[in-house]
């Protein structure tokens, strides 16, 4: 039986999640990318419904008291959520999917799917952060701070993750996370995952 796994990454701003999860998804055909809503502006690398959805402070107030969202949080200032609508889709499609949420978030969804895999991205150290943060040059002074602070505060809950993977070395990354994809794949508790997702997207 060909059950569904989704897999949830986090990592604060520059620790690679992005760069992560194009890789697995070109090495994995039947694994798709939950794409998040969010409130901010895009980068001038990001394209809307391919990185992000993105939408109004007003859009985003109607999918929250609608319970659009099966989860949501405020990061950098910014509003971010997963669509239950959405990832129901794939998950009946019979994809697996990859979920790309900050801490807040994957801390909601961990107390509703405690069968999804949960991974953490560290990076080398806060030094090698500020390194990726600064080569953006998309950040002021003010936010690039406001982030640093905000990632050492996410770095101190990667305890509360499956797993955690050191992005030093891109390769050797994505081979370590094809490692828990595959294991997890195969894992005999699989069999009854999408029944029991399918039944708590409907809260």
């Amino acid at each position: 039986m060909n059950e569904s796994l989704c897999m949830v990454l986090s990592a604060p701003s520059g620790g690679g999640k992005t760069t992560l999860i194009r890789a697995m998804m070109a090495r994995f055909p039947n694994l798709k990318h939950s794409i998040s809503y969010t409130t901010r502006d895009p980068r001038s690398d990001m394209t809307d419904r391919d990185d992000y959805h993105f939408i109004s402070d007003t859009e985003f107030d109607r999918m929250v008291k609608e319970n659009a969202f099966l989860e949501w949080a405020e990061v950098h200032g910014k509003r971010y959520g997963t669509s239950r609508k959405d990832l129901k889709s794939l998950l009946d499609a019979g994809y697996d999917v990859v979920l790309d949420i900050d801490v807040q978030g994957a801390l909601q969804m961990k107390r509703i799917y405690r069968d999804a895999v949960y991974v953490f991205i560290l990076p080398p150290s806060v030094d090698v952060l500020e390194e990726r943060l600064r080569a953006r040059q998309s950040e002021t002074e003010e936010n690039l701070r406001r982030r640093l602070i905000n990632a050492k505060r996410e770095i101190n809950e990667f305890s509360k993750y499956n797993y955690v993977v050191v992005n030093d070395d891109l390769d050797t990354s994505v081979n370590q996370i094809e490692s828990i994809f595959i294991a997890e794949r195969l894992s005999t508790r699989r069999v009854a995952l999408r029944q029991n997702i399918k039944k708590r997207l409907k809260g």
